[in-house]
């Protein structure tokens, strides 16, 4: 069984747990420990774990994460009015080879998703969100993946796996279940314009940095749509993270990357939330346990809905335009927009319907002007491929 090859949390963490108020995160997380060994699974909202393979970076990590550290900072945080039941599972050391571990990953990730329950993935670098991918294998046919980086991280066609090319990895290795990839705070000077040309080619969506900061608002539809989120803290400033080499004096500062965790959390077809490339330094674990925090928080203020012309909890809008006529979809419950995208995959639909795809207020006022959103052009093209 694959759950046998996680390591308990260790007695240094467990240590520090026994100090903490009752409020605090520690004290109300469900731990795998040596003694009683993991868990009880059943009606757990979130299981949080760590991987510490890190023998693919593209720049070699000159020490292990320290898991325990960032452990440390998740703990102390006060409890939010949630109603999510938190476990942590420990970790998932190093395998005989990196295959390994990706196997483990993998089969640990299934199981977690076959009990409902969303796993948050503390690794050490990003490469592991190939193994949590095939994780869905046998669960979901087709799965939208959202990266939150800096760059695109395609590699070179002859490249093995790495961190910063596995998502040629996930495009190109069968079977093929990714339906979308989205970028969320590209930053242009690292991707080459090859990179960019085939985000385009593929009908993939990239936002830039400077578009996202400027109207943190556009992240939430595209991460309402994501079944797999995967954060790399290189998206984040390097001023942020309290480190000078491998991370850049541009990005997302804390409060941005907050804002982000918290739409992925709230999304309710977001399956898994993996955080890579994390740092050993005090702010950076602070970070990131305030990351995990929010995205936990996010979870509480979910809301499952799916618009219907008769449902009182929605109001129909038709924009007429010169080459199609949209329909558009607002929440009274949330304020959150839809419009139909007919050639898009049905989900939540009876076959040879329209689906629905997430978007904006702007795209419905943008529409109203006669432009037709590049989202909804996107989605269409990419369903008549």
């Amino acid at each position: 069984m694959a759950f046998d090859f996680l390591v308990p949390v260790s007695e240094k963490v467990l240590a520090f747990s026994e100090f903490l108020p009752p409020q605090a995160l520690g004290k109300n997380i469900y731990k795998h420990t040596e003694k009683k060994g993991l868990p009880v699974f059943a009606n757990a909202t979130v299981a949080i774990f760590g991987v510490l393979e890190s023998r693919n970076a593209f720049e070699k990590k000159p020490e292990k994460l320290d898991v325990d550290a960032l452990r440390i900072e998740l703990y102390r945080l006060m409890m939010g009015n949630w109603n999510s039941t938190i476990i942590d599972i420990g970790d998932i050391e190093e395998g005989d080879s990196v295959e390994d571990t990706y196997f483990v990953v993998k089969q640990i990730m299934a199981g977690l998703l076959e009990e409902k329950i969303i796993p948050i993935i503390i690794g050490a670098t990003q490469d592991i969100t190939f193994p949590t991918y095939r994780a869905f294998d046998g669960i979901k046919d087709m799965i939208n993946l959202v990266s939150i980086d800096s760059r695109f991280d395609f590699g070179e066609d002859d490249e093995l796996i790495s961190s910063e090319s596995y998502m040629s990895k996930i495009i190109t290795d069968k079977p093929n279940n990714l339906y979308n990839f989205s970028n969320l705070g590209y930053q242009s000077y690292f991707n080459a314009q090859e990179e960019i040309d085939l985000m385009e080619r593929l009908f993939f969506d990239a936002y830039r940095l400077g578009d996202i900061i400027s109207d943190l608002t556009m992240a939430e539809p595209v991460l309402r749509n994501a079944h797999l989120v995967s954060l790399d803290m290189r998206a984040v400033k390097a001023s942020e993270m309290g480190v000078s080499s491998s991370f850049s004096p541009n990005g997302f500062d804390g409060r941005e990357i907050c804002a982000i965790a918290r739409y992925a959390g709230i999304s309710d077809k977001a399956r898994v939330f993996g955080i890579y490339e994390i740092e050993n330094t005090p702010l950076s674990f602070r970070l990131v346990a305030q990351i995990i925090w929010y995205f936990i928080e996010g979870l509480s203020f979910r809301v499952k809905e799916v618009p219907t012309s008769n449902d009182e909890d929605f109001t129909r809008f038709t924009v007429p335009t010169d080459t199609e006529e949209l329909v558009f979809f607002k929440s009274h419950v949330t304020e959150r927009w839809w419009v139909e995208v007919p050639s898009i995959l049905p989900e939540h639909t009876k076959n040879n319907s329209v689906a629905l795809l997430p978007c904006t207020q702007q795209d419905y006022l943008e529409a109203c002007n006669q432009n037709i959103p590049e989202r909804w052009l996107k989605a269409y093209k990419k369903g008549l491929n």
